[in-house]
């Protein structure tokens, strides 16, 4: 027994020195402190325990997070893919997992915070209004431009070339941004003499050192129950916004954004319609974009997409375009359901949502859990049917080719028969007027010959060689590139040029290097283009 003890003593203590791997912050509950095993997510775009979120809510609390916000409690959605993420990272880390907490403690842990933050919230410094119009936030690297909406006739400035909307899946191009639009088609930059001088008079005006009054004129006039008060007050910031890039964070307040959100759902056009177009000149600013899901807009611009004013429904997409370039909304944005109206939107009769929409899908599914609950909507025979009857197609082929780097999308694609649909675009010219539609053709193909042992048939059923061998020998550089690869795989020579073929497409977009240096279109930089505003 004495060794046996021994024996037992060497593994206990070989155990006890061992250091288990921490716990990744974002699988901690902000409001519970532990693991959370079933995770939600907020109307506010954060992530929450549901014990926690019930807590605050039957005590009416929201609790300030430690970037100073605070979540909006009013709409609670099963955050699946995250729950199967701290699953997995338990199982890989031989971590139990994770119980619910108990509702009675959760309840002691938030009264708790509730008296602290009362017994520290008598002499309290606030920051003035005027300080927060008074500094100018310094322009991010990031410049955006598409959300200047106009306000007088507005003319289409969307002019799309081969060059402005090809996909190219082109190995050895680190570094390269994504150079696809980032403006959304409601934005015109177009101002007259006499609009800039107000603007300018006006913006002079808040940016002074006696802006409180001013701001506070104008949060008065959100809230007022005279439409035209609200209306006068919108329009106003809307003109201010688009023509003052630096006082776009400046105004970007928690007090106007919860006076703006009442007049998105207003049934006044013009009040809803200034309101939205407001937000998307905000949203430019990349420092402003998380907080604006936070604040609670992504549900109101689902409904003004859903049943808005035309116009309302063209801002709608552009703002939802716009916020879905932040990689930190994306899953926020996709789990509170704005992929089904995006879908629908695609179908608009106005040019201006369907681009914006389109963009947007493509965004939101360059990560994994859209692009699963893209393809459990059943959405991929729709856009195949979009592709090939020419509506939007070069856009609509972006969107797919994220979804084919995907086993869940390859799979989708492959029973929905989309080899024989892309090859016959090729080979027919169906919506494949444009080089750009070509090539991002081709670039779905290959896409969909990844990692897939039923391709090669399909494609050889489809009589794609012939197809492919004359943009071999027509086509774009890119496109002719993509071909050739094909060609050589349909031969069984997937391991030449050093295996070039072989590399997985699925990791290196999960990564982020597919959809900065991947994917290009050429003449605009998704990531760097000019600032416009609406």
């Amino acid at each position: 027994m004495g060794g046996n003890g021994k024996h037992r003593w060497k593994i206990s203590f070989h155990r006890s020195n061992s250091s288990p791997k921490q716990t990744p912050k974002d699988f901690i509950c902000p409001i519970s402190g532990s693991l959370m095993s079933d995770p939600v997510v907020v109307s506010s775009g954060q992530t929450f325990e549901r014990v926690s979120v019930r807590v605050c809510r039957d005590l009416r609390y929201s609790p300030r997070l430690e970037d100073g916000s605070r979540p909006d409690f009013t709409t609670e959605i099963p955050n699946k893919a995250f729950k199967s993420t701290i699953l997995k990272w338990c199982e890989s880390n031989g971590t139990q997992h994770p119980s619910a907490p108990d509702y009675g403690s959760v309840d002691r842990m938030v009264r708790s915070a509730m008296e602290a933050e009362e017994r520290n919230s008598g002499p309290e410094i606030r920051i003035s209004e005027r300080e927060l119009l008074r500094g100018v936030a310094e322009n991010p690297p990031l410049i955006m431009s598409h959300a200047a909406t106009e306000l007088g006739h507005r003319v289409n400035h969307f002019h799309s070339s081969s060059s402005d909307e090809s996909v190219v899946i082109a190995a050895g191009s680190p570094g390269t941004p994504l150079p696809l639009a980032t403006r959304p088609m409601c934005y015109s930059s177009s101002s007259s003499s006499s609009e800039i001088v107000a603007n300018e008079i006006l913006s002079l005006t808040i940016g002074s050192t006696s802006s409180t009054p001013e701001e506070d004129q104008f949060i008065v006039k959100l809230k007022s129950a005279e439409v035209y008060e609200q209306e006068e007050a919108v329009v106003s910031l809307r003109k201010l916004t688009r023509t003052r890039e630096d006082l776009r964070v400046s105004l970007c307040t928690a007090r106007l954004l919860s006076a703006v959100r009442s007049l998105i759902q207003s049934k006044y056009a013009t009040v809803q319609v200034n309101a939205i177009a407001l937000l998307v000149n905000l949203s430019l600013e990349k420092r402003n974009k998380v907080q604006i899901v936070r604040s609670g807009f992504v549900p109101l611009l689902i409904d003004a997409l859903k049943g808005g004013f035309s116009e309302s429904q063209e801002h709608a997409a552009g703002a939802l375009f716009s916020l879905a370039l932040e990689d930190d909304n994306k899953m926020a944005i996709g789990v509170l359901g704005a992929l089904p109206p995006l879908m629908h939107a695609l179908r608009s009769e106005s040019e201006r949502t369907r681009h914006d929409s389109a963009l947007a899908l493509y965004h939101l599914t360059l990560i994994q859990s859209n692009r699963v609950k893209l393809v459990k909507l059943g959405a991929v025979p729709s856009l195949l049917s979009m592709a090939k009857t020419g509506e939007s197609a070069s856009r609509v082929l972006l969107i797919l080719c994220n979804l084919a780097v995907s086993v869940e999308g390859r799979s989708a694609m492959l029973d929905a028969n989309a080899v024989e649909c892309l090859v016959g675009m090729l080979r027919n010219g169906e919506g494949a007027e444009s080089e750009a539609t070509r090539e991002n053709c081709v670039a779905a193909l290959y896409a969909l010959s990844q990692g897939s042992m039923r391709f090669r048939g399909l494609a050889k059923e489809a009589r794609a060689v012939e197809a492919l061998r004359e943009v071999e020998e027509k086509g774009s550089e890119r496109a002719r590139e993509k071909a050739k690869r094909i060609l050589r795989m349909m031969k069984g020579r997937e391991e030449e040029d050093g295996g070039e073929e072989g590399e997985d497409w699925e990791g290196i977009l999960n990564s982020g290097g597919m959809s900065r240096s991947r994917y290009r279109v050429a003449g605009k930089n998704l990531y760097g283009a000019n600032s416009t505003t609406f």
